[in-house]
């Protein structure tokens, strides 16, 4: 469990990460759409060479088959990249960031709690309610600062 917590740690320091290289990509070309397009480039290289390296036995094949809906996951990526990439030059990385992990805290105990998507059922009681609260303050904390 300890690795999946660092990978899941390493992916949210690069959260911000990427929004202040995509946010100054945009403002020194002059486009946010053309920034995220790169980004969306060199993603799809990257898997791309992992997915080489890591084959998925017949995967296309079975993508093929799943229910469509699963395939939002795209479309919401492309959202918070050309959102971040829009709103983070003038509304400041640290502040869009701290939207974006309110809204994450929230979406998360919807979708445990409801077990959507697939997820694992986790139910949202007063202690977890309380403590995405804390979160949630803690973070905003950190914006006032």
């Amino acid at each position: 469990m300890a690795h999946y917590a660092a990978i899941m740690l390493a992916a949210g320091i690069g959260v911000p990460i990427l929004a202040a290289l995509n946010a100054t990509l945009g403002k020194m070309i002059g486009s946010p759409n053309a920034a995220a397009v790169i980004l969306f480039a060199v993603a799809l290289t990257a898997s791309v060479i992992v997915l080489l390296v890591l084959p998925a036995d017949h995967a296309f094949a079975k993508a093929a088959k799943v229910p469509k809906h699963l395939f939002l996951g795209g479309v919401l990526v492309a959202f918070y990249v050309l959102a971040i990439t829009h709103v983070a030059p003038h509304f400041g990385v640290g502040n869009a960031v701290f939207l974006v992990l309110v809204g994450q805290l929230i979406s998360t105990a919807v979708i445990d709690h409801f077990g959507l998507f697939g997820a694992q059922v986790t139910s949202l009681t007063w202690i977890r309610a309380g403590g995405i609260t804390l979160m949630t303050i803690g973070v905003a904390i950190t914006q006032l600062a």
